[in-house]
């Protein structure tokens, strides 16, 4: 899929602001643990995704209810869901100056008979756009690896049941979510209102 930056200035993808807080004291401080271990820009950007994949599950396989959904809110509670934890990887990866934008799937949703939105990152290295799913990988299926140049997401996209890979690359979060997720009252309520589509 040919991905295309919504702005052209690759600054835009750096850029702090309140939901991706990479300058919270917090972020700071997991960045810099993360980079002390990491040999290179490659080497750090993979062990922030494995990080966030792995460290932080996504809310509803553990059962948790809190909805967080800044930066900094998913790294302090170890919890979040799909569209929260790339906020979380975001903030990290910006925080070691490697542009990351917002990437977005509309998938089948189990649970609602529906659609729901999926949210995912994109990483620039090696001058190119590399999307990474920082979700969790969980026994059924769900696989989802730090990759350059070939996807492993969480879940392929089934065109025939009307799922959409979004190509757009956004510098910030999409604003329908963000504000599900700021006024959900617990993540039984999110899904109520979580969007299907951007």
């Amino acid at each position: 899929m040919q991905l295309t930056q919504e702005k052209p200035d690759l600054s835009a993808y750096l850029a702090a602001d309140e939901v991706v807080d990479h300058h919270h004291p917090l972020v700071r401080e997991v960045a810099a643990g993360l980079a002390q271990t990491s040999a290179d820009t490659y080497a750090y950007a993979r062990a922030a995704f494995e990080y966030v994949r792995d460290a932080i599950p996504h809310s509803q396989d553990v059962g948790r209810h809190e909805v967080p959904w800044r930066a900094s809110d998913v790294l302090r509670e170890r919890t979040g869901i799909c569209t929260a934890k790339s906020h979380a990887l975001a903030a990290l990866l910006r925080a070691e100056d490697i542009p990351t934008g917002f990437c977005y799937q509309r998938l089948r949703d189990d649970n609602t008979s529906g659609y729901s939105l999926h949210g995912l990152v994109a990483v620039r290295l090696d001058g190119a756009w590399h999307r990474q799913d920082p979700r969790g990988n969980i026994p059924d299926g769900v696989d989802a690896q730090f990759r350059i140049g070939e996807e492993r997401l969480a879940w392929p996209v089934d065109t025939e049941c009307n799922e959409v890979d979004y190509p757009v690359l956004y510098a910030e979060p999409s604003p329908v979510a963000v504000r599900a997720l700021r006024e959900a009252r617990d993540r039984l309520h999110l899904w109520q209102t979580y969007p299907s589509e951007l």
